[in-house]
């Protein structure tokens, strides 16, 4: 049974307007709540840190916009305490859908999955490469992007948790690999750490020069293009697009905390000229089943052909400055937040 007296939880207090302000978040004591049927409750040992959450911090959101006052949705690792949901025990440990919270509730569904605790790889692989960033590259890129050996696969923020994962896949899969990132020494890292064939910096260029510079390092033109930016990274790929080229948007991390300040795409047109496809991603809508791609990102991981990178944080109060380095560019690959035990 159960003893636990109060949590804690980070709640968001007011809407960001541009940047999130430490002000717009609260950590929280509240009395610890109880698990009902097909609930078990986890006490939380690391919280994913998305892009995504500056979205759902918006009073009209792609998802459920967060409630003021409500928790912040992430996927989380944590050990069972209590459990009234079949087939988890208590003692078990389990990655899901959770909140930013030293304990929080969680449910049985599509992606709630146990974690052996003698695996040899850490728990954040499970917020990282095993985790919802290898699913998403994964899902994204084979799914959408439909890369076919010898392409030409793009992909921005490519130094990023689900970027870097991009670029090693598609050269898994015999396609030649392009990142955008930000920077000498993230695009240093794209090609001597994540083997990529080429990287374009896209720090201090208006379009005109980081549509030549991709032009550049992609002569043959684009295939694929995998966006996790949106702005002038999209507009300039647009513009590399060859014959029939299939774009997956992903996300837009350049654009969350623009405050409706965003930049206008004058590529599209592009896409009729090529006849090539654009196509929104959620992988969300892939998680129902994601046991054989689970099993492939393990391989390639145990094969030693994927490489990723975790970036720590340490404590809720920290939730606010490590939510601002996704959108500074200055985190190194998966961010997490450790808030228990390690």
């Amino acid at each position: 049974m159960n003893t636990l007296a109060t949590v804690r939880s980070v709640l968001l207090q007011s809407r960001p307007r541009g940047a999130p302000l430490a002000s717009d978040f609260v950590v929280a004591e509240r009395t610890a709540p109880q698990p009902g049927d097909g609930e078990m409750l986890v006490q939380v040992e690391l919280c994913s840190i998305d892009p995504a959450m500056r979205r759902w911090m918006d009073a009209e959101s792609y998802g459920v916009p967060i409630a003021l006052g409500g928790e912040i949705p992430c996927t989380v690792v944590g050990r069972v305490l209590d459990s009234r949901c079949n087939p988890h025990a208590a003692g078990e440990f389990v990655t899901g859908r959770g909140t930013v919270a030293t304990h929080c509730l969680m449910r049985a569904d599509g992606y709630t999955r146990c974690i052996d605790p003698n695996d040899p790889l850490p728990l954040s692989a499970h917020l990282s490469v095993l985790g919802t960033s290898g699913l998403t590259a994964c899902n994204g890129l084979l799914k959408v992007g439909r890369p076919q050996r010898g392409d030409t696969v793009l992909v921005s923020a490519a130094a990023g948790s689900v970027g870097s994962l991009v670029g090693q896949i598609a050269r898994i899969h015999g396609c030649r690999a392009v990142g955008i990132a930000g920077g000498p020494a993230k695009c240093r890292t794209l090609l001597e750490t994540y083997g990529f064939d080429a990287a374009v910096d896209y720090r201090d260029r208006d379009v005109s020069s980081l549509t030549r510079a991709v032009r550049e390092a992609c002569p043959g033109g684009v295939d694929v293009y995998f966006d996790n930016v949106g702005g002038a990274c999209l507009d300039a790929a647009l513009a590399a697009l060859n014959h029939r080229a299939r774009v997956v948007l992903c996300g837009m991390i350049g654009e969350y905390d623009t405050d409706g300040a965003t930049h206008g795409i004058r590529n599209l047109w592009q896409l009729i000229a090529r006849t090539a496809t654009m196509t929104g991603f959620l992988n969300r809508e892939h998680l129902a089943n994601c046991g054989a791609e689970l099993q492939q990102l393990r391989q390639w991981v145990d094969q030693g052909r994927l490489r990723w990178q975790v970036h720590e944080e340490c404590g809720l109060e920290r939730f606010h400055a490590a939510l601002l380095q996704l959108f500074e560019g200055t985190n190194r690959g998966r961010l997490v937040l450790r808030v228990g035990p390690g």
